[in-house]
């Protein structure tokens, strides 16, 4: 029947994928930039048009700079790990070893876990009385307050999100590394070079638009974590693991003011841009001739 359309047949295609964006991605999007320039402080059914009332409240409230401080470190900890840890174990799985997919499969397999299930695991093992600190009574150390002393709350949290992360991960290396021309590393083995010279000359530059995408999706997904926080530690103690995501649905659907919460999710979508662009400067200069 798509021959009496002609030209336009593929559009008609399309058509599905470009109303479910639009019902559940544009919409919502305008929608929020609406109501990021309105007052709910007297009512949630009646507002006011509020200005830059909202984005002025959030720059002078220090607790926004506390939960924007511990989402880059989020970023500046997890990120980095998350981009170099499965490149390395992916190099090595990518290897002619036995059990090989044994391997796959147990480093893939906490991706599969759900996040609430995988939060709520690490929260029995932090606790004061879990496992971790039944070990450090038997090496006689001091128990330690992994989700209640705010020194080192943001950091057990970070370790569940790098211990989801890794497996999906590697498997983006892992198909990025078949595309690498086997004739490269024959080269390199005729010319005497070792394994690290062999995957630093050859590898890694082959990649490279890999490691852009992994970078760029961690970073993201650092940026708007929420589940582990939610689970794990609601946002405390003092507010040391509250991220901007977890701050916005307090604001919103705890304190009900949706005007300020509108206004830092329209903060985050500048500052995930910012980083995208940083992205494709640093990574991807030559591909889009910028």
């Amino acid at each position: 029947m798509f021959k009496y359309y002609g030209k336009y047949a593929p559009y008609l295609f399309l058509l599905p994928a470009v109303a479910i964006l639009i019902v559940f991605f544009f919409i919502p999007f305008f929608q929020t930039i609406f109501l990021s320039f309105q007052d709910y402080t007297d009512s949630i059914y009646s507002t006011t048009f509020a200005g830059i009332k909202n984005y002025t409240a959030i720059l002078h409230n220090p607790v926004f700079y506390k939960v924007l401080w511990n989402t880059f470190l989020y970023l500046i900890v997890a990120v980095p790990i998350l981009a170099i840890f499965p490149l390395f174990l992916a190099i090595l799985i990518n290897q002619k070893i036995r059990g090989i997919t044994l391997y796959k499969i147990l480093i893939y397999l906490p991706v599969i876990v759900s996040i609430v299930v995988a939060a709520i695991a690490f929260k029995w093992l932090y606790a004061q009385d879990g496992i971790l600190n039944y070990f450090m009574q038997i090496l006689h150390l001091p128990s330690v307050g992994w989700l209640t002393d705010p020194k080192y709350a943001i950091y057990s949290v970070i370790i569940v999100t790098i211990w989801k992360g890794i497996g999906y991960y590697m498997m983006i290396y892992l198909a990025a590394l078949m595309s690498v021309p086997k004739e490269l590393y024959e080269a390199c083995d005729i010319d005497g070079a070792g394994f690290f010279r062999k995957h630093l000359t050859v590898t890694i530059p082959h990649i490279m638009p890999t490691i852009a995408l992994v970078t760029t999706i961690s970073s993201i997904s650092a940026m708007k974590i929420f589940a582990e926080i939610y689970v794990m530690t609601k946002g405390g103690p003092l507010n040391s693991t509250k991220t901007i995501v977890y701050y916005i649905y307090e604001k919103a659907f705890e304190n009900l003011d949706l005007g300020v919460a509108s206004a830092m999710a329209v903060l985050l979508l500048i500052i995930v841009m910012a980083f995208s662009l940083v992205n494709i400067l640093c990574f991807e200069r030559r591909k889009y001739d910028i």
